[in-house]
């Protein structure tokens, strides 16, 4: 899925940095940008998922509360250091004529980290309360509960609720205003961001309790079956005369929206594994799941590529099958990236390139 994930990203970015003149107005960019809103909820409901196999593991080895929350907690902080760390690196590159506001952006891998934060604290609460026999199921209730209080809150916060008062960069964390004095979609604070994450922790435990791990076909099947009526029930409860909020905004910050596309997220999680456990990615090598071993650091490199200084094609200037070109370019530059990465042992190379040093030095 992350393998996916980035290809979708690779298509969006590229387009979107690349095409100009008339292509700018057709409908393949715009089933392009359609594509490119998958990704961000994939990363995080990805997130969530990762976060309960590694906190099963912790689980399984005994680990208490507060050590399972500290151990958590901490990652999720190095994530949320790495997106600051990138805000920083795109300015410096974009150096004579970002803005300095671009350093306080709330980009995808802030809100990766922050959701990590969020269920550390969440995970450590909940394994506190519930007993040992029933700690799998208090904590997919905790991913559930976590999913909707903050996928409900989304609309007020960005309208009705919002916080003025506070100064834009913190403000931003919760509704994505940035320094336009309203809302951005094209943000990614932690309302309604962070659920997908917590959307994925609830499918996690559910993953990794002991039944599902001895009936993990059934298992998968069932997500499956579950996302498909969370998108049935998103479109019936949009289409009725009321609606709970003053404001209603389906295609960004409504609870319907975010149920469909979760519900789009578990199908898509069935058909994964169908790919890898009968078809394709089941024959070999899958440039899919190799880029998907990778996915943060492809994410890190091909922006500069695309959208950088260092971008492969002009900004808004080509047409359709040059800027396809690209596209093939980045996807194979960053295959090989992610081979590089996980089939050479770097280490091994570093201490060759010493011990090469050493020897090529004049005995004294």
């Amino acid at each position: 899925m992350r393998g996916l994930a980035c290809v979708l990203m690779f298509q969006t970015h590229c387009y979107d940095s690349w095409l100009g003149g008339p292509a700018r107005k057709s409908d393949f960019l715009m089933y392009s940008q359609l594509g490119g809103t998958l990704p961000a909820p994939l990363f995080l409901f990805l997130a969530g998922v990762s976060f309960a196999l590694v906190t099963d593991k912790l689980i399984h080895k005994c680990l208490n509360a507060g050590q399972i929350t500290r151990s958590m907690a901490l990652r999720g902080a190095e994530i949320l250091a790495l997106g600051f760390l990138f805000r920083v690196q795109e300015y410096l590159i974009s150096w004579g004529w970002a803005p300095w506001t671009d350093l306080f952006r709330v980009d995808i891998l802030n809100t990766i980290g922050l959701s990590m934060v969020l269920m550390a604290l969440v995970c450590g609460l909940m394994l506190r309360l519930a007993t040992p026999q029933n700690s799998h199921s208090a904590l997919v209730a905790a991913g559930v509960a976590g999913a909707t209080v903050i996928a409900g809150l989304t609309p007020p916060l960005w309208t009705t609720w919002r916080a003025p008062w506070l100064p834009w960069p913190f403000e931003s964390y919760i509704n994505g205003v940035h320094n336009l004095a309203t809302p951005q979609p094209w943000l990614f604070p932690i309302f309604p961001w962070t659920a997908f994450a917590f959307a994925g922790l609830a499918a996690g435990f559910v993953l990794f309790s002991d039944w599902e791990r001895i009936h993990a076909a059934q298992s998968v099947v069932l997500l499956g079956a579950g996302g498909g009526a969370l998108i049935f029930l998103s479109r019936w409860l949009d289409h009725r005369p009321f609606q709970f909020y003053s404001v209603y905004d389906y295609w960004h910050t409504s609870p319907n929206f975010f149920m469909m596309r979760v519900g789009i997220l578990l199908g898509i999680a069935l058909l994964s594994y169908v790919w890898c456990r009968w078809g394709l990615g089941a024959w070999g090598f899958s440039p899919m799941i190799q880029l998907g071993q990778t996915s943060l650091l492809v994410y890190w490199v091909h922006i500069e590529f695309v959208y950088g200084r260092f971008s492969l094609l002009p900004k808004r200037a080509n047409a359709m099958n040059r800027a396809s070109l690209g596209l093939l370019i980045i996807f194979v530059m960053m295959l090989l990236l992610s081979l590089a990465r996980t089939r050479i042992d770097w280490k091994r190379v570093a201490r060759s390139v010493r011990r090469r040093r050493w020897a090529a030095k004049p005995a004294e």
